[in-house]
């Protein structure tokens, strides 16, 4: 009944954001509103902030139609490159025909939709030719298309990798690093014509038992009968994947919330204050990052709950268990494809070492092939948006693609 009982509040908030909304917009024309009393801009501000209450589970638009290449600013479309049931191959196709280095960036499935890298791939646009891993709400996804796991993930990967074809790079963010280097070592082992040239990994969990954070004690905290029987449920009737089972993105906000709930209440109270105030500008960039962060996308359950045990619990990478279709992944077995791991010195979700501890496990590649950062003073966001992202990690992933060309 989890996932009934949160539609069914959804339904009854819906009405009354609406209408606070339609409120907030009434009293904020007028023109006497910057100049009125504090009871108007009191009222103003709480109307605005009760029709941002709930969540949204549509993926917001990337939004980036025009960027500077070369010395000039070209076009940008967004372009299916490949699509399947569970995600899309979407390729940002500038209006250029500058020959620049193909790079897939592999957005995490974690609750969120890949639109949280926007500025990941805004930064790498002017000088790359950048694809996406979009992946699709799997509360829209009908239960005739199968399962979609954590074999059937990677699998994704190396299609999206062939589509685009020989001589790309990979950039994977958080939590698809795991998945990223599994890719690269099957395809190495079957040496694969399409493996990536080079391969970042930034804040990833390749080795969680090195220290350890919350989020890694939580998962194995309990067994993965507990997870499937408590955060599992079915999705309504009423939507395209209806009784999918799946680990809601509400489910996964909930958690994010909760481990930062201070930082989030602090920041909507400045929300309000701006907007009482009237510096609406401030009040934006709050906005576009909760707009961003309360969109949420559903899980498959079986890809939620193998990544807990296979990722988190087992250690299966890091140990040498780990298969994939029946095959032993041995990530020795890369030799082509240059490594660069970076890391962020404040992460409390992947903390230091945990992504690292790739390249211990990537022995059969030589020194000169192997790159590492830890970035100082950020925090695990930090690490792929952001002014040091830009400024200080941005032209490290830079040139190692350059230099794997």
């Amino acid at each position: 009944m989890l996932y009934q009982l949160y539609q069914a509040q959804a339904d009854v908030m819906g009405p009354v954001s609406l209408l606070a909304g339609m409120a907030a917009q009434a009293i904020g024309r007028h023109p006497n509103v910057s100049s009125g009393s504090n009871v108007i801009r009191n009222l103003t501000a709480a109307y605005e902030l009760i029709s941002r209450a709930g969540l949204t589970h549509k993926r917001p638009p990337y939004g980036i139609d025009r960027v500077m290449s070369g010395n000039r600013e070209v076009a940008v479309k967004e372009h299916a490159a490949h699509v399947t049931p569970f995600g899309t191959l979407l390729h940002f196709k500038k209006d250029s025909d500058a020959a620049q280095p193909r790079v897939l960036v592999v957005a995490p499935l974690s609750g969120h939709f890949a639109t949280l890298l926007r500025g990941t791939v805004r930064t790498m646009l002017p000088e790359h030719d950048v694809y996406i891993t979009d992946w699709h709400n799997m509360r829209d996804v009908e239960r005739s298309d199968g399962r979609f796991g954590f074999d059937e993930y990677i699998e994704h990967i190396i299609t999206f990798l062939e589509v685009m074809g020989e001589g790309a790079h990979v950039v994977a963010v958080c939590q698809p690093c795991v998945a990223v280097l599994v890719a690269a070592a099957i395809m190495a082992q079957q040496d694969h014509p399409a493996q990536p040239r080079s391969m970042t990994l930034m804040a990833g969990p390749i080795d969680t038992r090195v220290n350890p954070t919350k989020v890694n004690e939580l998962a194995n905290s309990k067994p993965i009968e507990w997870f499937e029987q408590n955060l599992i449920a079915r999705v309504p009737f009423r939507f395209g994947g209806a009784f999918r089972r799946v680990y809601p993105g509400f489910v996964q906000l909930a958690a994010f919330l909760s481990m930062n709930i201070e930082r989030h209440v602090k920041a909507h109270r400045e929300l309000y204050e701006n907007l009482r105030r009237g510096e609406l500008e401030k009040a934006k960039l709050t906005k576009d990052f909760y707009d961003e962060y309360f969109a949420v996308l559903d899980l498959s359950a079986e890809f939620y709950l193998e990544t807990v045990r296979i990722v988190f619990q087992e250690h299966g990478l890091p140990k040498g268990t780990l298969q994939w279709r029946g095959e032993t992944v041995e990530p020795a077995a890369i030799r082509r494809t240059m490594l660069l791991t970076v890391e962020g010195e404040k992460d409390d979700i992947c903390a230091v070492g945990q992504t690292a501890a790739a390249h211990d496990l990537c022995s059969g590649l030589r020194p000169y092939r192997k790159r590492h950062h830890m970035q100082a003073g950020v925090g695990h966001y930090g690490v792929f948006s952001g002014r040091r992202w830009e400024n200080q990690i941005y032209p490290l992933v830079k040139n190692v693609i350059l230099s794997s060309e």
